[in-house]
């Protein structure tokens, strides 16, 4: 039985790229692990929170964190923010939006998928930027200032975002094409076999049609509420 558990790092000259994940209560697993997938042969991976107890996924899903936002690295070629249920929480706690402004002072990139971006915008690091999110949260990125582009990835300077959930990989191997080279993210690409052939034609509101998409919102009320609450006392009129 092999000891080696984990992706081999394929850089053999290069130091491996310095990457913070930001954990928190009710993330979107798929929306942290698409990233780190694709990222994980070519970096140094630090899955940031508070502490280092064990935080849950939206799913149930628990994940032990490997720094805190004290010994988190200060130079960092990516800082990463996953969206979730727990975002409304998050874009109000003074401590996670104090990590994120400052170590995104000096990150080469900040970065998002899905709600993350919202969290970034709370962290004002938005201001000034175009970004993209979650289908649902679009309206609100945009209450917040930040010029919404509806796509699967944005990019604008240093600033990458993703769209909704899935739309992480793609996200990643566009960050690591720009970090390590189109061949990077190719042998990465292939790698995860991601050839993505779906069952169905309904992985957005207009092929999914009205019924199916008042369903899906429905789903994430809740989540849509809290998050409204907070950015209400400071929408930008646009």
């Amino acid at each position: 039985m092999t000891d080696n558990l984990q992706w081999p790092t394929n850089d053999r000259t290069e130091a491996p790229l310095q990457v913070a994940m930001l954990l928190y209560p009710g993330l979107t697993l798929l929306d942290l692990v698409g990233p780190q997938a694709a990222l994980s042969m070519h970096s140094k991976i630090h899955l940031v929170w508070k502490t280092r107890g064990a935080v849950t996924a939206d799913t149930g899903i628990r994940i032990e964190p490997s720094a805190t936002f004290d010994d988190c690295p200060q130079q960092l070629d990516i800082l990463f923010v996953p969206g979730g249920f727990g975002t409304a929480a998050v874009m109000q706690d003074a401590e996670a939006l104090a990590f994120l402004r400052d170590r995104g002072a000096t990150a080469k990139y900040v970065t998002s998928v899905c709600s993350g971006s919202l969290i970034l915008a709370a962290a004002g690091l938005l201001q000034g930027y175009k970004a993209t999110s979650h289908w649902s949260a679009l309206d609100m990125l945009a209450a917040l200032g930040v010029e919404v582009v509806k796509a699967r990835v944005v990019t604008d300077r240093n600033r990458v975002s993703g769209g909704g959930v899935t739309a992480g990989i793609d996200f990643g191997l566009t960050l690591l094409a720009k970090l390590r080279g189109e061949h990077a993210a190719k042998l990465s690409q292939l790698a995860l076999e991601y050839d993505p052939a779906p069952p169905f034609d309904a992985g957005s509101p207009e092929s999914a049609g009205p019924e199916i998409t008042a369903e899906a919102l429905a789903f994430v009320a809740a989540a849509i509420r809290e998050a409204s609450a907070v950015i209400a006392p400071q929408a930008v009129a646009v």
